[in-house]
């Protein structure tokens, strides 16, 4: 089947950068957006501009004292410490010059898609740069600063009063999202991750079901450490069909987080290439059962920047405009390209070498920094419902 679909990309994306040694950054999406080229799937009439979101319209999630603290903060403003408050100058998401216009492209290209797809102009839209889902209120946390989806979600259903159904398959919960609709029963919320015992945000228990009117329109699957493919999948098959038909949507949105993988530096989890064929395939074709094709796509974590983020979140593209995953060889040119600057060897195929968890234990790739980072953002990150 195919579908008609946006890809949302600028150069104005990558300025959400932390800086030089931190484990979340742009380059991942240029490195999908470029394997895509490669592979001739994804043409430039296919991309579209992200818009860059407005206060007015991030303020329908976030507190307008907590975007004046990001604009100060970003221009050298904020006073001596005054940025722990909001959850900034911590060693997971530091302050960077001009974080608050870089943040609100991010913002504006999830924005860009929920318009391309409203609009009935695409079925599909995929904005990369988007699914920073830890960010609260009026504070961020884990790299996140603004949550854009839950300003869009928000914006959903302000401007078209939808009922929306998030998918989030990040190893790490989508705690900023899940409280910012608790109460709220044309959202539902749908986490399967990494248990809390081992991993930040340290939120998601199976009980954590909503509240007053909301209560049961949120959902948690954690997961344990060490979890494989066919485990992962059935957990999330299963779920997701059995909530679709629940809740039945008017439009569904995926996190598409792809740190559920084996080679993460920063994650538990030991899921292959496999995964990452199978999570895009089911959302395509569940959103054309319930939604007539309207679904938005947004990236999120992924540590393993060369090797497996590009291919990952290729594969959501492939899935959205053939509704098939891409086999065979990554392109020659592409590999050529990236492989001398690239860390580690690139692999020469869309999937793992028979999707088999590699027999080197993959802890030793954990390293003392990012343990830290880790550290840093459990210490700094308080769960409320804000």
């Amino acid at each position: 089947m195919k579908c008609d679909a946006s890809f949302v990309f600028s150069d104005a994306m990558l300025g959400y950068h932390f800086n030089a040694d931190h484990p979340f950054n742009q380059k991942r999406v240029v490195l999908a957006k470029e394997l895509l080229a490669a592979a001739n799937t994804l043409d430039e009439s296919q991309i579209i501009a992200p818009k860059k979101a407005t206060e007015d319209e991030l303020a329908l999630f976030h507190d307008r004292a907590y975007i004046q603290a990001i604009k100060k903060a970003g221009e050298g403003l904020l006073q001596d410490d005054g940025g722990l408050e909001y959850g900034i100058g911590t060693e997971d998401t530091p302050i960077f010059q001009n974080m608050h216009d870089a943040s609100s492209y991010l913002v504006g290209g999830t924005l860009t898609a929920v318009d391309a797809v409203l609009s009935g102009k695409v079925s599909h839209a995929l904005n990369l740069g988007g699914g920073l889902h830890h960010g609260f209120k009026r504070r961020a946390a884990g790299f996140c600063i603004y949550n854009d989806a839950a300003v869009a979600i928000k914006y959903i259903r302000e401007k078209y009063n939808l009922k929306v159904l998030y998918v989030d398959t990040d190893a790490h919960h989508g705690d900023g999202v899940q409280w910012a609709f608790y109460e709220d029963p044309n959202v539902c919320t749908l986490s399967i991750h990494e248990t809390g015992r081992y991993l930040f945000p340290g939120t998601g228990n199976i009980n954590e079901r909503g509240i007053k009117d909301g209560h049961g329109y949120a959902f948690n699957l954690p997961i344990d450490a060490f979890t494989e493919d066919d485990s992962f999948l059935q957990v999330y098959e299963a779920a997701f069909k059995e909530i679709a038909e629940y809740f039945q949507p008017d439009i569904i949105i995926t996190q598409n987080g792809a740190d559920a993988h084996c080679y993460d530096p920063l994650t538990h989890l030991c899921a292959t290439m496999a995964i990452y064929e199978k999570i895009p395939a089911l959302a395509h074709e569940l959103s054309h059962t319930y939604c007539n094709g309207k679904w938005i796509a947004l990236g999120g974590g992924g540590y393993d920047s060369w090797r497996v983020v590009p291919r990952a979140w290729a594969q959501i593209w492939n899935v959205m405009t053939t509704g098939k995953h891409k086999l065979g060889d990554i392109p020659e040119d592409w590999l050529s390209k990236w492989q001398m600057e690239s860390p580690v060897s690139l692999p020469a195929t869309w999937q793992d070498d028979k999707n088999i968890v590699p027999t080197i234990p993959r802890k030793k790739d954990i390293t003392e920094k990012n343990y830290k980072v880790l550290q840093s953002a459990l210490k700094y990150t308080k769960h409320r419902h804000t």
